[in-house]
């Protein structure tokens, strides 16, 4: 996979997401597939980050006397627990199966269940009848395919720039209804470029998809500046 370093800049793989994604519609519109789509990302990626602090407690098990299996370490790190039967390696070995839809849900039920502060948060209806389960093998053949949650892709935060992509795309594909409109990412910079947000309050009182904290962090960042200057307080309908 092609990847480009500049900031903002495609990733590489955004458009065979899309097209993989685009495919689930069937009978959803983009209102329902984002779900299943956005849902599966997030699964990957607080997968990869237990993936990954998994692995350096398992390089340490000799020494340390760590166990890569006790929760309170990942606790520790800030880390969402992800039990055996939610790891994305048991997604991917099951997604050429027609029982791959229970096997996704499954995976966010016991999730939440592990995880109190995720409960009623992950879609759990992938297994519907609606949702093609062929296509929904190819989606996480591709999401598999892509690091979001270990160390080097958060520190180019690779999830915020995917979520970015498809809320857009999303937004383009629902259309402008109920008087909900996303802000295009240039216009979001063109604002807070002008509002200069250095220190103090960012307020937005239709922060959506929060696009306008994400661009006001990017600025103080690129500006040197310190992220505890500034606070940020948004609200929506």
């Amino acid at each position: 996979m092609a990847e480009k370093k500049t900031n903002g800049a495609n990733l590489g793989f955004e458009n065979q997401l899309w097209a993989a994604a685009d495919k689930l519609r069937g009978h959803m519109d983009a209102s329902e597939y984002k779900h299943v789509v956005l849902g599966l990302i997030f699964l990957k990626y607080i997968s990869d980050a237990f993936q990954s602090k998994y692995a350096e407690l398992e390089a340490m098990k000799e020494t340390d006397y760590t166990d890569p299996e006790d929760r309170d370490e990942y606790a520790a790190a800030n880390i969402f627990w992800v039990p055996q039967e939610a790891r994305w390696k048991r997604l991917q070995n099951s997604a050429k199966q027609p029982t791959i839809g229970k096997v996704v849900d499954d995976a966010m039920v016991a999730i939440e269940k592990e995880n109190p502060t995720l409960k009623g948060v992950l879609p759990k209806d992938y297994s519907r009848p609606s949702l093609d389960k062929y296509r929904l093998g190819e989606l996480i053949d591709i999401i598999g395919k892509i690091g979001l949650g270990d160390d080097e892709s958060r520190s180019k935060d690779v999830l915020g720039r995917v979520y970015e992509y498809f809320l857009g795309r999303f937004a383009a594909a629902e259309g402008k209804g109920g008087g909900e409109f996303y802000t295009p990412r240039c216009v979001v910079k063109l604002l807070v470029g002008m509002i200069e947000p250095y220190k103090g309050r960012v307020y937005d009182p239709c922060c959506g998809s929060g696009g306008m904290f994400v661009q006001s962090e990017r600025f103080v960042e690129e500006r040197g500046g310190r992220l505890g200057d500034i606070a940020i307080y948004g609200q929506e309908s």
